[in-house]
């Protein structure tokens, strides 16, 4: 069956217009550089599309547009052009949800607590149709409902941006008493996943410390030990492709005869940087171990 498009598009007042009880994001603020633009952009060029809105008792509820409506009414407008569209609450739900994560209008957080409300306080569906409905994944939804269970330290870190989504999931079952001393550490050295996890495995153990300076030092050292290593192992493997193009080079420009000798010394000089990588690694591996 065709979707036939049952909308009709009107003036109304701005008075019989009211936000979406169900609103994600209907934050506007004057000083924010995208709505002045957005201002600015109506008050010379007019709305160039309306907002979408539904029938909701005596009045007018916006499904999308919420920023163009403030904007409207900062303008002191009396009407605005709107298309209305009959729609059941999860389906204004659904539509201003992807409408804001195509958007990407919406920090981590904001997005967190709308599918909550989605899955768990109005119970319309469970993660997977709700991914499903958004053509997103169901991983992506359930980490970011993970993060409302965060400190609300760790949160403000993610809405300032010096820490990102799967770091702070990564961080999220450390102890209270070293949360701190953990994420400076990890911003300031802008760990990997893959690092913190390292780092945890080294340093979570039952009992280990009883004093926070001790800790903090485990940290810090077995964080250095794996950058150090990191570096040090990078650089071997950046020679050693630039001995394999040497290699090749003379493969290229010398005569079998005369390059014997250059060849035998470059390829055993490639196994001792071959076991220097393997050195750098087991070094890294034995520190780690003795700060266990």
């Amino acid at each position: 069956m065709e979707f036939v498009d049952a909308s009709i598009v009107e003036q109304i007042e701005m008075k019989m217009i009211h936000p979406s009880q169900f609103a994600i994001r209907d934050k506007f603020h004057k000083d924010s550089p995208d709505d002045d633009a957005l201002v600015n952009s109506i008050r010379e060029h007019g709305l160039l599309q309306p907002i979408l809105i539904r029938p909701f008792g005596q009045r007018f509820e916006i499904v999308a547009g919420h920023r163009r409506f403030q904007a409207c009414r900062s303008l002191r407008w009396r009407s605005m052009p709107c298309r209305i569209r009959e729609f059941s609450d999860k389906q204004a739900y659904e539509l201003q949800l992807t409408e804001n994560i195509q958007r990407k209008s919406m920090d981590p957080i904001e997005e967190a607590e709308a599918f909550r409300r989605y899955v768990i306080d109005f119970g319309w569906g469970g993660v997977s149709e709700l991914a499903r409905k958004l053509g997103i994944s169901e991983e992506y939804i359930s980490h970011r409902i993970q993060l409302l269970k965060l400190p609300d330290e760790i949160k403000q870190q993610i809405l300032s941006q010096r820490l990102n989504v799967s770091q702070a999931i990564e961080l999220s079952n450390i102890p209270a008493q070293t949360q701190s001393e953990i994420i400076s550490h990890v911003i300031r050295n802008n760990l990997t996943v893959r690092q913190i996890r390292e780092v945890k495995s080294i340093l979570k153990q039952e009992g280990r410390c009883s004093c926070e300076n001790d800790y903090t030092k485990g940290i810090s050292k077995s964080v250095n030990v794996v950058r150090v290593t990191k570096k040090t192992a990078l650089a071997l493997k950046i020679t050693l492709a630039r001995l394999d193009g040497l290699i090749d080079e003379i493969h290229r420009t010398i005569e079998p005869e005369e390059r014997l000798e250059i060849i035998n010394f470059l390829m055993a000089t490639r196994l001792k940087i071959h076991n220097m990588i393997d050195d750098t690694i087991r070094f890294k591996n034995t520190n780690l171990k003795s700060m266990k």
